[in-house]
């Protein structure tokens, strides 16, 4: 049997961050390492254990998500999902954190986050699952690619 997929959440909702661990923690191979509620408190956590994919809201205090994003990008390639109510149907930040190396974009609810996690529990674990078997070095070239 292999290792589990390690998960680290990253979103300044505690209800977010509950709801994410409850769904993350009932899968078979996937263990959440721990939660965050800001970028800054996730590198003080990734300095103890490195995850496997991080789940990474946008708006949030100190860092917003995209800002960490690009860092982590630039300094250690991670398998980022992105679970924020501000990527959905086509959003210019989603394609922003796509074009940066994120390599999922979950829409969340601003509302309702604890439904939105049940209902939705297949495809967020499935997203998290693909995230773990991402190619981050290919990804790493392409986000450090320059536009032509």
């Amino acid at each position: 049997m292999s290792a589990p997929i390690k998960v680290l959440i990253v979103d300044d909702s505690i209800l977010v961050r509950e709801a994410a661990r409850s769904l993350l923690e009932r899968q078979p191979g996937i263990r959440v390492l721990d939660t965050a509620i800001d970028p800054l408190h996730t590198m003080e956590k990734m300095r103890r254990e490195w995850p496997d994919v991080i789940v990474l809201d946008i708006q949030m205090p100190r860092m917003d998500g995209l800002s960490f994003l690009r860092k982590i990008m630039a300094e250690r390639p991670t398998p980022i999902v992105i679970c924020s109510s501000l990527v959905g149907n086509g959003a210019q930040t989603g394609v922003e954190a796509l074009t940066a190396g994120a390599v999922s974009l979950i829409s969340k609810p601003r509302a309702g986050v604890a439904a939105f996690f049940e209902n939705e529990s297949d495809s967020i674990v499935a997203a998290v699952r693909a995230a773990a078997q991402a190619n981050m070095r290919r990804l790493s070239e392409l986000a450090n690619r320059t536009p032509v």
